[in-house]
């Protein structure tokens, strides 16, 4: 299965990149504070960032994995364990796994992305 995942691939293409996640982590796209809700450079960070399931770190820069063995189920449990886990909602965890999955499925294994808000876009393919 292609998932999303932490990677510091790529970092320093732009001034304010940052990684705080474990590489290989896997990650989604967190919420927009008002600090950051016009801008990508604001001052949080959390305009250009994908927040890891795991260590609950941010990185602004993610890369398209296969994880072999890796379940639709799986994916499901990962997201809403990690949303409940930072006491938020875990009732859209299906929803948000299939929009993820409907994301990275037709980019490459190796695409680099950055997120600016709401567009997500390639940076590079590793190979």
């Amino acid at each position: 299965m292609k998932l999303l995942t932490a990677t510091d691939s790529s970092q320093g293409f732009r001034d304010n990149d940052f990684d705080w996640c474990v590489e290989g982590e896997l990650v989604h796209i967190g919420a927009v504070c008002d600090r950051d809700g016009d801008d990508p450079d604001g001052g949080c960070g959390c305009g250009r960032a994908f927040a890891g399931l795991n260590s609950h770190r941010a990185t602004t820069t993610a890369m398209v994995r296969e994880v072999p063995g890796f379940t639709d189920a799986d994916y499901v449990e990962a997201i809403r364990s990690s949303l409940e886990q930072q006491g938020c909602d875990p009732t859209f965890a299906e929803h948000e796994a299939a929009l993820l999955r409907c994301l990275v499925r037709d980019w490459p294994v190796g695409a680099v992305v950055e997120r600016r808000l709401n567009e997500i876009v390639v940076r590079r393919v590793v190979v």
